[in-house]
């Protein structure tokens, strides 16, 4: 029999995926240049040379089973040892490959961690705005995923909805900073406040929670924003994290899940995680993408251009009447729409061929996210538009 599940997800695909796929073929009647896709968060700026380089001469002079056989069940045992050097250098916590996982980016880090920390009928509780993927993730493993409102002043943690959600169920805490879908840092009080509050719990209810901080777009941080390292506060803090967009590579699906150090179980969790991937099939990602990361493990990509664009944006669409909190990282925006309807808002939109995606899957109506990793020529060409669009509503 077919997996009823998975059917009736068929009817619940990606707004994001279906708007960019949209894009696509409007692309082909008017040209690209004048469609303004802020749809999809694809990273727009090159790989470092270095990155390329590196995978040019692997492939080309080190031994093939090397380069193309089989990595061990946690990963290369060097580029664990090189990504927990990493961690410790920029850190100050004492990261060694025993607490390291290599995985298939950021989204294989989470089902790994989420996986390891939670049994069947768990709470796991995230913030709004929150990415909508994490709802197949979590609900994929048993668990319960519970969503906190936001705080549409601020968009860091509303404590007091949380507080009130909170049960003895929660084995798990699910954040995301800097935040996909609103570009909003937690600051060094929202991580230091909710570290207290679960310090508070765990000793409350006589059993460990954790924190699974998905920390993909952590290098994407902008001039003189707060942005702590979540483990840095809490001991039971699982780091998932993806070289997508810190290297412009998100189609080698490359990332790890780093364990802190200082967590009682961190050596064990890790070695779960093995187990997991044969439960998942996951089975470790490629060995030369492996290799080729850990020789670049503290660059990045030319993420300026990302500042450039949200600067634009935030001041061109502000000046227009739109209100929004202004963004410390990533390159997302996420502004409050012109009517109560985000989708209806969205849907007039395309009449100036602005392809925005509406909020309410993002557990946040009336709101929209614009993914501004496009040419910065195209993003001052898109206030035009939506000046248009703003008169609509005049």
């Amino acid at each position: 029999m077919i997996a009823e599940e998975f059917k009736q997800m068929l009817g619940q695909k990606s707004v994001i995926r279906e708007l960019a796929e949209y894009a696509t073929e409007r692309a082909k009647q008017i040209g690209y240049e004048n469609v303004f896709d802020y749809s999809l968060g694809n990273p727009s700026v090159p790989v470092p040379q270095a990155f390329t380089d590196k995978l040019v001469s692997l492939a080309s002079s080190k031994d093939s089973m090397a380069v193309h056989g089989y990595s061990p069940s946690l990963g290369i045992t060097s580029v664990r040892e090189k990504v927990a050097a990493s961690l410790s250098r920029r850190f100050g916590l004492d990261y060694k490959k025993e607490h390291i996982f290599m995985t298939s980016g950021a989204a294989g880090a989470l089902a790994h961690a989420l996986r390891a920390v939670t049994e069947k009928g768990d709470e796991v509780i995230t913030f709004a705005p929150f990415f909508p993927e994490y709802t197949p993730y979590v609900h994929g493993t048993g668990a319960i995923l519970k969503v906190v409102p936001p705080d549409t002043d601020t968009l860091q943690i509303n404590f007091d909805a949380f507080e009130k959600m909170f049960s003895e169920k929660v084995t798990v805490v699910l954040i995301n900073t800097p935040n996909n879908p609103s570009g909003v840092v937690y600051s060094t009080e929202t991580i230091q406040k909710l570290a207290d509050f679960l310090v508070q719990k765990e000793k409350e209810y006589g059993h460990d929670i954790y924190l699974i901080s998905d920390e993909p777009y952590r290098e994407i941080v902008f001039d003189r924003v707060d942005a702590p390292y979540t483990a840095n506060f809490y001991t039971n803090t699982i780091t998932c994290y993806s070289f997508s967009k810190s290297l412009s590579l998100p189609g080698e699906r490359i990332g790890y899940v780093a364990v802190n150090p200082k967590c009682p179980d961190a050596a064990l969790i890790i070695n779960m995680c093995g187990q997991i991937s044969r439960v998942i099939g996951h089975n470790c990602p490629p060995s030369l993408i492996q290799l080729a990361v850990a020789d670049v493990i503290d660059l990045t990509a030319d993420l300026s251009v990302y500042e450039t664009n949200m600067n634009i944006l935030y001041d061109g669409l502000t000046n227009l009447g739109f209100s929004c909190v202004k963004p410390g990282g990533t390159f997302y925006i996420f502004p409050k729409a012109l009517e109560e309807d985000a989708i209806a808002f969205c849907k007039r939109a395309l009449k100036y061929d602005l392809i925005l995606v509406p909020a309410d899957s993002f557990g946040c109506p009336g709101y929209f996210r614009m993914a501004y990793c496009i040419p910065t020529e195209k993003v001052e060409r898109s206030l035009a538009a939506f000046e248009k669009l703003a008169k609509d509503y005049q």
